[in-house]
């Protein structure tokens, strides 16, 4: 199904959470604002996102995923993306990788390892689902992992950063750089390491380096990793030529900027935190 003339196309396995802005119902409207067709391909399907939902629907949909990704290959079907995010399973992972490497030639390999937050994994993973994401790293040319998910990858304990001083930060983000490199991506984006009153992000290409800081907003919202992972891979794929430190900066940037907006605008309309960010006010400025 190669068409020169179509627009970029980016495969997105993401859970489809129905109730809770997060994963699919955020990427999906996202990149599209941004002139890329996604592609959803859901590896699992809940009645409402895990946080600040009790007795959820919740099921695994490793089973559909290769039927779906069976008929795509009949269909010829490419892409110029390929961008993973929260995983039903264990063994959903050698699903994902399957799909990786049967669609993933010529396109940018985006592993969002969505596993947990505030230094602790989310309800439905398990110590051998950390393992096999960390496999799952070696497949992908970028992984975006927050503090609490560099953590696990790496097997060192968490450190909540929020009293730390930026000199301590830096370090610690840079030794975390350091074991992530191991991992086998050639890209890194750490995304997170809030302190005082700021948030610092690192990353690296190919062992060239950045270091930047921007607002931090005392409020948290489901999905927003979703949303800054979105926004980053559209400026990414809005670039031209390979892959870059300088380039990673600058999306990163842009993809801090429209989060901060998104959350400092619901935060002034004071939705329920778990309804997650407005982000349908917004998406305009992405057009």
């Amino acid at each position: 199904m190669s068409n020169e003339n179509r627009l970029p196309r980016a495969a997105a396995l993401h859970d489809l959470s129905c109730v809770g802005r997060c994963a699919l119902t955020v990427i999906l409207p996202t990149l599209a604002a941004m002139g890329i067709q996604p592609i959803p391909l859901p590896t699992a399907l809940l009645s409402t996102h895990t946080g600040g939902f009790t007795d959820l629907f919740f099921a695994d949909l490793t089973e559909e995923m290769e039927k779906i990704a069976a008929h795509w290959k009949t269909l010829g079907m490419d892409f110029d993306a390929i961008y993973t995010g929260f995983l039903g399973s264990a063994p959903q992972i050698d699903t994902v990788s399957r799909f990786i490497a049967e669609f993933g030639e010529g396109a940018l390999i985006l592993v969002d390892p969505v596993m947990g937050d505030d230094g602790l994994l989310y309800s439905t993973y398990t110590t051998e689902m950390v393992d096999r994401v960390r496999e799952l790293c070696a497949h992908a040319d970028l992984i975006t992992p927050n503090l609490t998910e560099a953590c696990f990858l790496c097997g060192v304990p968490y450190r909540d950063t929020t009293a730390m001083n930026e000199a301590e930060v830096n370090a610690f983000a840079h030794e975390l750089l350091d074991r992530l490199a191991q991992r086998g991506a050639p890209a890194v984006l750490l995304t997170g390491l809030p302190h005082g009153d700021v948030i610092t992000v690192a990353g690296a290409v190919e062992g060239e380096r950045f270091i930047f800081s921007h607002e931090r907003i005392s409020a948290g919202y489901p999905g927003t990793g979703d949303l800054f992972a979105s926004v980053l891979l559209g400026r990414l794929m809005g670039q031209n030529g390979p892959l870059t430190a300088p380039g990673l900066q600058a999306a990163a940037e842009s993809a801090a900027h429209f989060t901060g907006r998104a959350i400092a605008r619901t935060l002034e309309d004071g939705n329920p935190v778990r309804d997650g960010v407005l982000l349908e006010a917004l998406l305009g400025e992405l057009i």
